[in-house]
């Protein structure tokens, strides 16, 4: 794929797998769209649609184009009438969700040691892994065929 497909693989796919985990359902289509024509060789803006077996649709915008000045990492949930926004998995801003006011985080936490450490912890108690492989492998089907749209 051309360099907007490695993008995708390489750090577009943890927002894949992040929606999956948030919807708790299956994958059941995804398209990309791309900036630029097929001549383009950077390609590092797209726009990635997923739909979940249970209705709920995901997006999201690899957009490398725009000023370093906006936060970096955006993810807005909503549901059940509300709205979550998190930025740069620091600040957590909540609307419509009136026992939870959202939290400030002194330092950007994308959970990557409590990850290692249920995985760890898994193995050693002999339990099952937290990431069912074959949801593992869903994403990255998914993952693959958005980037092959390159």
């Amino acid at each position: 794929p051309a360099v907007g497909g490695g993008r995708i693989l390489g750090e577009a796919c943890h927002f894949i797998d992040l929606l999956r985990h948030l919807a708790g359902s299956p994958i059941t289509s995804a398209s990309a769209t791309y900036a630029g024509g097929p001549a383009q060789t950077t390609r590092d803006v797209a726009s990635l649609h997923l739909t979940f077996a249970d209705g709920s649709v995901g997006t999201v915008h690899y957009l490398a184009n725009g000023s370093k000045d906006f936060p970096k990492e955006r993810l807005e949930v909503f549901c059940g009438g509300g709205i979550l926004q998190l930025d740069n998995f620091r600040k957590l801003n909540a609307f419509g969700w009136p026992k939870f006011g959202g939290m400030n985080l002194s330092k950007q936490d994308k959970g990557v040691p409590s990850e290692l450490q249920a995985v760890v912890t898994a193995a050693q108690k002999g339990q099952p892994a937290p990431i069912p492989a074959d949801e593992l492998f869903e994403v990255a089907d998914w993952t693959i065929r958005l980037a092959q749209q390159a």
